[in-house]
Parts: C-alpha cells; sequence; structure tokens
C-alpha cells in the first residue's frame, strides 16, 4: 500500500511536471507503471467485447457460436442491458488457446459407395 501511495505521488509529480502531456501510450513501460488496478486485486479489470468485436476475433457463424454455448463449448455471452450482450474477452482468449493446444482430429469421411443417388452436376444435361 505504501509502494502504491509513492507510486501515485511519483507520477502525479510527473504528469504536473509537463503540462498538456497526455497519458502514455498502451504496451509502453509508462503505461505499465500507471497505478490502474494493483496487480494482486481481487477484482482485475476485465475486458468485455461485443458481437462485432468477436467476430473479428472468432471467424465462425453467430448460430455456430450460439450452439456451442449452448452445448457449453463455448465462453458464454452475457447481458450489461437488456439491449448489449458481450463476452469476456480473457475467457474467449483461452478458449482460442485451449483450441490451439487441442490435437487435430480428422474427421470420418462418408463411403460413397454406401449413398442411394449419384449427384448430378449442373449443366449435364439431365434433368
Amino acid at each position: 500500500m505504501e509502494f502504491e501511495v509513492k507510486t501515485l505521488s511519483h507520477l502525479s509529480n510527473v504528469l504536473e511536471a509537463v503540462p498538456g502531456q497526455s497519458l502514455p501510450l498502451p504496451g509502453t513501460e509508462a503505461y505499465e507503471a500507471l497505478p490502474q488496478f494493483p496487480k494482486r486485486s481481487p477484482l482485475p479489470f476485465r475486458r468485455t467485447i461485443r458481437r462485432h468485436e468477436l467476430r473479428q476475433i472468432v471467424p465462425l457463424a453467430e448460430t455456430t457460436i450460439y450452439e456451442m454455448e449452448r452445448r457449453g463449448e463455448f465462453p458464454r455471452r452475457f447481458n450489461l442491458t437488456p439491449r448489449c450482450v458481450v463476452w469476456d474477452l480473457a475467457e474467449v482468449e483461452a478458449w482460442i488457446e485451449e483450441r490451439k493446444q487441442a490435437p487435430r482430429i480428422s474427421a470420418a469421411k462418408p463411403d460413397v459407395h454406401l449413398r442411394k443417388t449419384r449427384p448430378v452436376r449442373a449443366g449435364s444435361g439431365r434433368e
């Protein structure tokens, strides 16, 4: 706690020394030094994403995502408001990492000898 107070006072002195200076950019050492939430806080900052952001991260159809959620194979969405649905970004990223680590299982191909009819190519003249 004492360290955080010292860090806060040092940071406020640095920011006051240069008037009009904006906050440092994310990913820089100065940004990491900002006193946001303590690293050992029981409630860390959790980023949520909306549907359009999820679709950029996970290129699956909305119905596929919905069905996977229903089966418990994908992180569940939750409502911020009655009309705003979001996902926890950390859960989605963990799901992606889990999928990367999972062994690839090739699906069995259908036996073409068991089909009853042969598919007709478009433009073959048969109708």
